[in-house]
């Protein structure tokens, strides 16, 4: 969790290479390097392909020049925004935050004072002159008045760069240029220095970048493979390394074939994939031989969309009907005693993950071990080794994508999504309209799309604040969340114990006999098949479930009838939206479980251990699913 702690972290730059130093001095001329800080978590990556093409093409747009940024190594830091935001390290200084505006649906850049500095003596617009007579300026919006030139064109919100006698300011537009000389507020400016920020006319390539930081990524290697190695020599389960297609998963491989070459690659095929991403994991396996092992989920989404709504941040239900149910199916089938896997995951992707351990378990496939050799690496870390060892990457990459997944994955950024439009419009257009389609249906509209709200169940801070800006009236929460009315919260009964009593509003897709089902996996059931009651009883409280969606539940004390209630409630809903994707049937440990339109529960079997329902990802996502 420290990775995600706010303030900031140390790098440092080698400015006679010209390149960002990783080890303890530069491994070309053995300078320790200068300095320099960017924002926590400091996950840097290179600035690389279409990414500097828009870094270039947003200078080029500001200030008239970007040549300065061709062939130097820069690099990108992500840091909080409500899209991508990325500071731009230039030379080790934070020169700019480049970010996508959601409601421009294009590229803005933040400039630094340092970017101010570094361009005064090289921008031809973008530049607004001062007088002597404007007394602080840092955090001051300056009067038209005050101005005494302006050079170039530029919007509201637009960089500027203002020159104040021996100040240089880093400042932003209050207005447009045609109205700046009579505005009351024209210029904000942000910060105030002095001299200028020369460019190094030291070129540098990422060849370079790898030469400097050799022995880092070599020490790097050996202690991912020295990780590997000592697990998997005191376990005789064979050994799989998963393959997305990805950088991290791509980095997994070269620490593999050094610590375990004879695993073989598994890939999850989601239905959702990037052809580019398809098309590379073959190649890569047919070109270095290897053996390919593909989980394929078909149409499975598209099946399953209808009934779950479009996924969000928060609520992923795509990842366990398309990923972790093929990938449940290929374990058993061609590893019965299981396999150990070697994953790409990082501590710095995610809040989630900033605390994974080197060996875990994966909860949703019980007998795959899983192995995080690089955890700690950052991204610049993964392409510094990729480009070490000379491995063949996905093309996507050079695409301006931070990261590759699924084309319509909802954790995906806007910026991406305009990119995926670029590239296949088709299978743009079709994620697009299904979503309008949605939206209008539920009356979000078309701008609730477009400004991404669909991305959460449940909205953030930052994106009501958007809502506040455009203007857009937002439901509490995702119309297709489920209703539950309590008739009767959690209270004391007249003959005893506690009570609970609600209605939950489930659409009706199979036979009130298949929630009867379900319920063996809370207790003993009775079942009126005419009047679709069902009564469960367990050691010490009992359970009603009708067909109509009214659940009595009572116990002896208020945990326990909130308990059974909650219960009761999830197997209903795992009746009701139950995907087949066999995910439980693989985690029950007595094999109680079969598939015919829905779960089959063998009471003689079932030890009702909870494990099913821990593993059902409509139990699993039960808070998001219902209000």
């Amino acid at each position: 969790m420290a990775h995600f702690e706010h303030g900031k972290v140390g790098f440092r730059w080698c400015d006679t290479c010209g390149t960002l130093v990783l080890g303890a001095k530069c491994d070309v001329c053995s300078s320790p390097g200068r300095r320099f800080e960017v924002s926590k978590p400091g996950d840097l990556r290179p600035c690389m392909g279409k990414s500097l093409d828009v870094l270039v093409g947003v200078f080029k747009k500001h200030f008239g020049y970007a040549d300065f940024l061709r062939n130097r190594t820069v690099f990108f830091n992500k840091v909080a925004g409500e899209d991508r935001t990325d500071e731009i390290v230039f030379q080790g200084l934070v020169i700019g935050v480049l970010r996508y505006d959601l409601k421009a649906c294009d590229f803005r850049l933040d400039l630094r004072l340092e970017g101010a500095l570094l361009l005064r003596p090289l921008a031809t617009k973008g530049v607004v002159t001062v007088g002597h007579d404007t007394g602080h300026l840092k955090g001051k919006s300056l009067p038209g008045k005050a101005i005494t030139g302006v050079q170039g064109d530029f919007q509201e919100g637009d960089p500027l760069i203002v020159v104040a006698g021996n100040l240089i300011c880093s400042a932003v537009a209050k207005v447009p240029s045609d109205r700046v000389l009579e505005a009351e507020k024209a210029v904000g400016v942000r910060d105030v220095g002095k001299g200028t920020i020369e460019v190094s006319k030291k070129r540098s390539s990422w060849t370079g970048f790898v030469n400097a930081n050799e022995n880092y990524l070599r020490a790097l290697e050996g202690k991912g493979v020295s990780d590997i190695r000592s697990f998997i020599g005191n376990n005789k389960l064979p050994v799989t390394l998963s393959f997305s297609g990805g950088k991290d998963s791509l980095a997994c491989y070269g620490l593999a074939m050094k610590a375990a070459p004879e695993a073989a690659l598994i890939f999850v095929n989601t239905g959702l994939e990037f052809p580019e991403t398809v098309r590379f994991v073959e190649d890569f396996a047919r070109k270095n031989r290897k053996r390919l092992l593909v989980a394929d989920a078909g149409n499975a989404f598209w099946e399953q969309v209808g009934s779950f709504g479009p996924p969000a941040k928060d609520f992923r239900w795509c990842c366990k009907v398309c990923k972790l149910a093929p990938l449940t199916d290929l374990i058993e089938k061609n590893f019965p005693r299981g396999t150990v896997t070697i994953e790409g995951n990082r501590a710095f992707e995610s809040f989630a993950r900033s605390t994974i351990s080197f060996v875990e378990r994966n909860p949703f496939v019980p007998n795959q071990v899983i192995l995080n050799p690089i955890r700690d690496w950052r991204a610049v870390d993964v392409w510094g080794y990729i480009w070490w060892r000379n491995l063949d990457y996905n093309p996507l990459y050079e695409k301006d994508f931070e990261r590759i997944g699924c084309y319509l994955c909802p954790s995906c950024l806007e910026s991406e999504w305009r990119s995926t439009a670029e590239i296949h419009p088709d299978l743009h257009a079709r994620w697009d309209s299904h979503l309008k389609a949605w939206s209008r249906k539920n009356g979000g509209g078309d701008e609730y799309v477009k400004l991404g709200f669909w991305r959460w169940k449940v909205y953030p801070r930052k994106m009501r604040q958007l809502a506040e800006e455009v203007h857009l009236r937002l439901p509490e929460v995702r119309s297709d969340r489920l209703d539950l009315k309590w008739v009767k919260g959690v209270s004391p009964c007249l003959t005893g114990g506690y009570s609970a009593e609600g209605v939950l509003s489930v659409p009706r897709k199979r036979d009130f006999s298949r929630v009867v089902e379900a319920l063996k996996t809370v207790g003993q059931v009775k079942y009126s098949k005419e009047f679709e009651i069902a009564l469960v009883k367990t050691k010490d409280s009992t359970l009603k479930v009708f067909g109509g969606g009214q659940i009595v539940a009572t116990g002896p004390t208020p945990e326990k009838a909130h308990a059974i209630f909650e219960a009761g409630a999830k197997a209903l809903l795992r009746a009701q939206l139950c995907t087949e994707c066999g995910i439980c049937l693989r985690n029950c440990r007595t094999r109680a479980i079969r598939l015919d339109d829905g779960i089959v529960i063998d009471e003689e079997r079932c030890t009702r251990c909870g494990k099913c329902t821990e593993a059902c990802v409509v139990a699993h996502y039960y808070d998001k699913l219902v209000t």
